[in-house]
């Protein structure tokens, strides 16, 4: 039987939807794409520039007008992906703190993710893909053959991202990032356009007290069984 054509993963930050993505992409040879870093780049150009990310009608215009490219890494950084904005190269820079704290306001600006949907979709419709994000399942790709939901509490995510930084050599906080990942699960679930839930068919994994070798391992078999289900059964 063939693997799915797309699967869809969504879940809050750093609830460890990368990494379990790049795996899977690269156990079946699929395109690895995370959604979030378009809308980190608008966050970011948008920090750059000095406008303000709770504006709409800027964030709107920024995000339409903004040249983002989404390529196979150039370097062995760590990278996934390299994330150029208007020429530039500012894959570490999106991953920034400041960016962590305003993101989720500038996505969720219906102008916004209606610019992005556009890109999301054409690639997804390419098939053979992985694709990370908060809404794969529910919007973009609602037609996805596989839809997983990831998520660990906050206080997971929080220790996850604060030892991320530090491995990068930040200098971070542990209750600051804490603080601003529960403000950001407050903005993605209560968002008016497309919030933060698992789609209906989604298959939702906690990942608390499981490394990311046993998550990998738990969704390698939702697609080894969904691999020998009959073809009726697929959608």
């Amino acid at each position: 039987m063939s693997k799915p054509l797309t699967i869809a993963i969504d879940g809050p930050a750093a609830s460890g939807k990368s990494t379990l993505a790049r795996r899977l992409a690269r156990a079946l040879g699929y395109l690895y794409f995370d959604t979030g870093v378009l809308y980190r780049a608008v966050t970011w150009a948008a920090l750059q520039r000095g406008l303000a990310p709770d504006d709409p009608a800027a964030m709107t215009h920024l995000a339409r007008s903004l040249r983002i490219e989404v390529r196979p890494p150039s370097r062995d950084d760590g990278r996934s992906n390299d994330v150029w904005v208007e020429g530039q190269d500012v894959t570490w820079a999106v991953r920034a703190p400041e960016v962590d704290r305003w993101v989720s306001v500038v996505a969720a600006h219906p102008g916004v993710r209606e610019a992005l949907k556009a890109v999301q979709r054409r690639i997804g419709r390419q098939g053979r893909v992985v694709m990370v994000g908060r809404d794969i399942g529910t919007v973009i790709m609602p037609d996805a053959d596989l839809k997983i939901y990831l998520d660990a509490s906050v206080e997971e995510r929080a220790r996850r991202r604060y030892l991320e930084a530090q491995g990068r050599g930040e200098t971070v906080s542990y209750a600051r990032i804490l603080e601003d990942l529960r403000a950001r699960d407050r903005l993605d679930a209560s968002r008016a356009v497309a919030p933060l839930r698992p789609a209906p068919d989604a298959v939702v994994l906690q990942s608390d007290g499981l490394t990311p070798e046993q998550v990998f391992e738990r969704v390698m078999a939702l697609v080894r069984q969904r691999n020998s289900a009959p073809a009726e059964q697929r959608v």
